[in-house]
């Protein structure tokens, strides 16, 4: 059944559209997105989609053909932050910030389904706050452009699910190109597409999924985020985006504590980074960014502390195996790593992969190659 029919079933009549909205990768820039930084996402070809309709009587209600449950039944004038713990916490909070922001929305009726995995570090949750953002902007004529809809979305996860992400996910699911990264700089929200048609060059980029599921609201990212505004707070900065990466040595010499100076180690270098493959892309020395991915994912493991075995067994075991470069993406703690390859390299560097997470009796992971695909968009 798709998701019109699906709709029809539930509500008794056709929806007024039908929206995506795209789950992401991170090439490099991991938990610089707060800090006020530089990022570089791409969407996927995984998706949420909705069908949408307006209601003028306050009554929301929400349906996910992926999760067992009867239709969610709220009223708009009685959403509250931090009161809902299930999936529909994320697209009652996008009405509900939107509401915040003074655009009246009366309700709507949603069917909803996701073709992004949950746990895997690619942005499941932004795909379902923006593809319900767009939605409502379209249907209730808001007129808001593509990076407002994203903070709209942001603030849903912060204030209203209480995750305290950056921007990052959002703007890739809202803004993304397909054929290109973006090129993010979250102080301003300027975004730059970057040509990155891996397959012209003979190349893949693939999403190792370690099946380990991390959740992002049990206080270790919140953690992470406390320890580089208070490295920002010693060095006299507003965010660590402000220190520049040649005063690196210097700045850390002024933290006395162990664990900030790593976060803060970083935040500057991984900001870094983001500018330094940036450079190479745009010199069409493409192949050279591989060992800057693994530079990144030797700083998340050592000074961030956010990787796991899972997470490390795909970079060293792919790197091991010809890979030109791989890192652990998105917010840590199990999720997935990407690796870069040569396209004839693929099929060996996946069989070396499955066979070390078989002899380390982990789960078996999911493999696929990640092409950039199109942001948001309505389909119907």
């Amino acid at each position: 059944m798709d998701i019109r029919e699906g709709f029809e079933e539930l509500y008794g009549t056709a929806p007024e559209g039908v929206w995506a909205a795209p789950g992401r990768v991170n090439l490099i820039g991991e938990y610089t997105d707060f800090n006020e930084g530089f990022v570089m996402p791409f969407a996927l070809p995984h998706t949420a989609v909705a069908a949408v309709s307006r209601r003028a009587d306050g009554v929301l209600r929400l349906h996910s053909a992926d999760i067992e449950g009867p239709v969610v039944e709220l009223h708009v004038d009685e959403l509250r932050p931090l009161t809902n713990t299930s999936w529909a916490a994320y697209p009652a909070g996008v009405v509900w910030a939107l509401r915040q922001a003074g655009h009246a929305i009366t309700g709507a009726d949603v069917h909803l389904s996701s073709t992004v995995p949950t746990g895997a570090g690619l942005s499941s949750s932004a795909a379902l706050e923006v593809v319900i953002a767009l939605a409502l902007n379209d249907l209730y004529g808001l007129g808001l452009a593509r990076p407002e809809l994203a903070r709209i979305a942001q603030r849903a996860e912060n204030d209203f699910v209480g995750v305290p992400c950056g921007v990052m996910d959002q703007m890739a699911s809202a803004c993304a190109s397909e054929g290109h990264a973006l090129h993010l700089d979250c102080r301003d929200l300027s975004i730059r597409q970057v040509p990155f048609d891996l397959a012209s060059l003979g190349m893949a980029l693939l999403v190792v999924d370690t099946r380990v599921k991390h959740a992002l609201g049990d206080g270790a990212y919140a953690e992470r985020r406390e320890g580089c505004e208070e490295g920002a707070r010693q060095l006299g900065v507003s965010h660590l985006r402000d220190v520049a990466y040649e005063d690196l040595a210097s700045s850390l010499e002024r933290l006395p504590d162990e664990r900030v100076r790593r976060y803060v180690r970083h935040i500057v270098s991984d900001d870094h980074r983001v500018e330094k493959i940036v450079a190479l892309l745009d010199a069409g020395d493409v192949r050279a960014i591989g060992p800057v991915l693994t530079e990144g994912h030797i700083s998340l493991r050592d000074d961030l502390r956010i990787s796991c075995p899972e997470l490390d067994l795909v970079v060293d075991t792919a790197n091991a195996s010809g890979a030109l470069g791989a890192r652990m993406t998105g917010g840590g703690f199990g999720g997935s790593a990407i690796v870069l390859a040569e396209e004839t390299d693929v099929a060996s560097i996946t069989k070396a992969i499955e066979e070390a997470f078989a002899s380390a009796r982990f789960a078996a992971p999911r493999v696929f190659e990640a092409v950039p695909s199109p942001g948001a968009q309505r389909l119907s």
